[in-house]
């Protein structure tokens, strides 16, 4: 085993140069701030034998199997480590030993990073360290990829540009075979989006019964109820139809719905709990088809079972169908379908896709999870604006918005263009 003491002005410099030495194998035994910057102990090729030595015999650590000349290391190769100080009350890294064969009966030891601000700083610029090769590594792949598979690699960068997941990217591309035509490549990989996409068989409007829009904040569950319920109406009469909400949270969400009651002409019911939903559904036997709108919550609003709880009691016959907006992330979708999935939702219902720079992230999303697209609403009209889905319409749609995304880009980089040569000229 090989022990050195770095000394350097600030931590950054101290690990540039544990690494220069020493490897990315090395070890940190111990970091003391010094007269004049910081100093770290590092060592490479450890006796896992010695350092077990080590943390068994507490904070004494004299072991007479070392027989280097530098002082007993504090830290040894672990699972866990924790801030302490010295008895000269500089900081210093204690590190428990990893369990070995004859210590295993001891109680496991509990994960706990130190927040001394010097091994923040030091778990920061590793990090740093990290993202920079992860980066340069990728470059090299592209670059790699480029050169042996140009097709294959042009058609993974026209996926990724529609703003798809990079899962779903590769394995599109990775069906297509090298030595096609582009053009052919690129028109199959669409075909076989649209047929990857999940599509709802049910028509609400056909089929009516007792339906519950659920999903987070303001993605337009109240007006996609409106435009469900003025369809209905307009095919089956404005008798057959009722309107619910179980919104007790937001401030005039009621009078919302009550409005688009009146206009259409069909009654509102306001239920607060499990019991009054049951109730109101029971007293609604005779519409063909009732609308439930449930309150707008974030995906990580601890008030969110609650109100899938309400619709649960309310009634089995209940049937939920999750509203997603497309101009949201695809972080932000991935996290809301897994949540609602406690509800059950049988489908969903995109909106704003009139508003969406891409429909790459929503499309993904519904293909990771299986959830079938029941309608899409692109824009604000009732009844207007809302159509049953259409994965050939979406994927088009998709496509659209990449090239309309690639026109202002290009408009914009003619304009700078422009605006640098005037400026040039004039100078």
């Amino acid at each position: 085993m090989k022990i050195k003491r770095f000394f350097a002005k600030d931590i950054s410099g101290a690990i540039r140069k544990v690494r220069e030495e020493l490897g990315a194998d090395a070890v940190i035994l111990s970091n003391t701030e010094v007269s004049g910057g910081i100093e770290i102990v590092a060592a490479i090729d450890y006796d896992e034998a010695l350092f077990d030595g080590l943390g068994m015999q507490g904070s004494q650590g004299h072991s007479s199997r070392s027989s280097h000349p530098e002082p007993e290391p504090v830290l040894a190769k672990a699972t866990a480590s924790q801030s302490t100080r010295q008895p000269d009350g500089k900081p210093t890294l204690e590190v428990v030993a990893s369990p070995a064969a004859e210590s295993a009966q001891r109680p496991a030891v509990k994960i706990e990073w130190s927040q001394e601000p010097t091994l923040v700083e030091m778990r920061r610029e590793m990090q740093s360290l990290r993202g920079m090769m992860e980066n340069r590594l990728t470059g090299l792949a592209w670059g790699e990829q480029a050169r042996s598979r140009p097709q294959h690699t042009r058609l993974l960068r026209e996926l990724l540009n529609i703003g798809l997941d990079p899962a779903l990217c590769h394995e599109l591309a990775a069906e297509q075979d090298e030595g096609d035509d582009y053009d052919y490549m690129w028109r199959e990989s669409l075909g076989r989006l649209a047929q990857r996409l999940p599509i709802s068989d049910s028509d609400i409007l056909d089929e009516g019964g007792v339906i519950a829009l659920l999903g987070p904040t303001g993605v337009g569950k109240t007006t996609s109820i409106a435009k469900l319920a003025a369809r209905y109406a307009l095919r089956h009469g404005s008798h057959n139809v009722a309107l619910v909400t179980t919104d007790s949270y937001r401030i005039g969400a009621h009078e919302q719905l009550r409005i688009y009651g009146r206009i259409l002409n069909v009654p509102v019911r306001i239920a607060n709990d499990g019991h009054e939903l049951h109730e109101t559904l029971a007293s609604l036997q005779d519409k063909r088809l009732v609308l439930i709108d449930t309150a707008g919550m974030s995906q990580r609003d601890i008030r969110l079972s609650e109100q899938i709880a309400v619709i649960h009691e309310g009634s089995p016959m209940v049937r939920s169908f999750l509203v997603l907006s497309a101009t949201t992330q695809f972080t932000a979708l991935d996290e809301a379908v897994k949540v609602f999935a406690a509800a059950e939702p049988e489908g969903c219902i995109i909106t704003k896709t009139d508003e969406a720079s891409s429909l790459g992230p929503v499309l993904s999303v519904i293909y990771k999870h299986n959830l079938p697209v029941a309608y899409v609403a692109d824009g604000q009209r009732v009844p207007e604006d809302l159509r049953l889905a259409r994965a050939h319409n979406l994927v088009k749609q998709a496509m659209e918005l990449k090239q309309d995304e690639e026109r202002m880009l290009e408009q914009d980089l003619l304009a700078m263009a422009a605006e640098g040569q005037g400026t040039h000229v004039h100078g």
